[in-house]
This record gives structure tokens, C-alpha cells and sequence, in this order.
């Protein structure tokens, strides 16, 4: 092994789901998270409220969960990678903008550690009652990705891919996970960052004039521009055409 490959190399860690998810995230790139503390997810919270402001990026604790979603989407939006996380009654409240992120080809990403329900029901018991919700939950046509590990390696590994998803197909990506497995504590072998694969968004390079937000026939990935870098394009929740502009037309 070179001198290099041993500094990168990382030793076996004991740590808990959320933490695995939340180093994922780290590794990962997301500089942006926004969310509303609620148990079984807290830790999630915890954890990047400390390291993404010795990283350079940002942590803001919302005063609600709709307030959380709306704000991961406009970090996104401005260029961010965004992330909150929840659970089963805030998941709830964050559908209408997980369907205005979609729309609106948002990247960004929603854990669910999912506990019983419904209402504030048992919020230190597990439970796997939000599936059909994640797949299923906003209203309309609309795809979803939905990722659900079932170790603490795999909260590591598919925190990962949720946001490499999320970047790029343009999309809100859900990472589910149950209180079981957000507090259970596994020994992980973190990977070298240097063999994470990571997938960062495309910047356009044509003229601004000449650029579409949202073309017809994407090829993913492809490129997007953010809020403040010259490209001018609309965001709305309605149908749109290809510079975001509602139309009644049809595809």
C-alpha cells in the first residue's frame, strides 16, 4: 500500500445508523441541511448542526417541518447539496414539498427514520409503516426513488447514493430508515474517500440566453444552473415549459 493510500485510509468505527447516515451525507458533499429535531432522526441533526460549520457549509435548525423541505429546496436551488431529516408525522408534513421538488427537478434529500404511528404515536418504537408513503405520498404523477438500507454500513452506503441520485436525476430522493436501525451500533469500515464515488451537478457552459432549465428530452445528468450565476429561468410549482414559465400546453 502507498503512503498515500495509508493516510487515506480509514480505521473500523462503532457507530449508530443515524451517525452512518450522517458521515454519508458528509462524504457526500451535502453543505446545506435544514430541519426540525424529532426523535428517532435527532442525532442526525445533532451531528451536522457540529461538523457542517467547521466544513464551511450550513445547519439551520426550521421552526417546523414545511419550513424544513422549503428550505432544503431553495439551498438546492442557490446551488447547495440539501438535506433534512424526519420522521413519520413530519414526513407528513413535508409531502407538498417533496411533490414541489419534484416538479420543479429540485435535488435534494429526505430521510424518514420512521417510527409507530399514526399521529405522535410511539416515538421511541419502531415501525415500517411509511413505505407506501414515501413511494406514494404526494399527490399527482410523479416519480419517486426511495432507498432503504438494512445495516448501519448500508445507512453509510446509501446516504451516499441518495444524494448522488438526488444530483442527478434532479430529484428529492428519499432515504428511509426505522428507529431500530437509527440506534443500533454496528462496527463499519468506512471506504477510502478516495474510492467513494461522488456525483457532483453539472454547470452550463453555453450562453445564458441559450439555456433551458428544463428540456424536453433530458439527458441525465445534465447541466444546471443555480440562483445568482447569470442564468435566468422560473421556478413554479405548475406545469411549465422549458424555462419554467407555467403552460397549459401538453409534453
Amino acid at each position: 500500500m502507498s503512503k498515500n493510500n495509508t493516510i487515506k485510509k480509514r480505521e473500523p468505527v462503532l457507530m449508530q445508523g443515524n451517525e452512518a447516515i450522517a458521515r454519508g451525507a458528509l462524504d457526500a458533499g451535502v453543505n446545506f441541511y435544514a430541519g426540525y429535531p424529532i426523535t428517532p432522526s435527532t442525532e442526525i441533526a445533532e451531528i451536522l448542526s457540529y461538523e457542517l460549520p467547521r466544513r464551511g457549509g450550513k445547519f439551520i435548525q426550521m421552526e417546523d417541518e414545511i419550513a424544513s423541505i422549503s428550505a432544503i429546496i431553495g439551498g438546492s436551488l442557490a446551488g447547495a447539496k440539501t438535506m433534512t431529516a424526519t420522521s413519520g408525522p413530519g414526513f407528513s408534513l413535508m409531502l407538498e414539498g417533496i411533490g414541489f421538488a419534484k416538479m420543479t427537478e429540485t435535488p435534494c434529500v429526505v430521510v424518514n427514520v420512521m417510527r409507530g404511528g399514526p399521529s405522535t404515536g410511539l416515538p421511541t418504537k419502531p415501525s415500517q409503516s411509511d413505505i407506501m408513503q414515501a413511494r406514494w405520498g404526494n399527490h399527482g404523477d410523479a416519480p419517486a426513488i426511495v432507498l432503504y438500507p438494512n445495516s448501519v454500513m448500508e445507512s453509510y452506503e446509501l446516504s451516499i447514493r441518495a444524494v448522488n441520485l438526488a444530483e442527478k436525476y434532479r430529484t428529492c430522493v428519499v432515504l428511509l430508515s426505522d428507529e431500530v436501525l437509527a440506534h443500533m451500533r454496528e462496527t463499519v469500515n468506512l471506504p477510502d474517500l478516495s474510492k467513494v464515488k461522488i456525483i457532483n451537478r453539472i454547470k452550463p457552459t453555453i450562453p445564458p440566453e441559450w439555456y433551458k432549465h428544463f428540456p424536453e428530452n433530458p439527458k441525465y445528468p445534465m447541466p444546471m444552473a443555480s440562483f445568482g450565476e447569470g442564468y435566468r429561468f422560473h421556478v413554479t410549482g405548475l406545469s411549465h415549459d422549458e424555462k419554467g414559465f407555467p403552460t397549459n400546453k401538453a409534453k
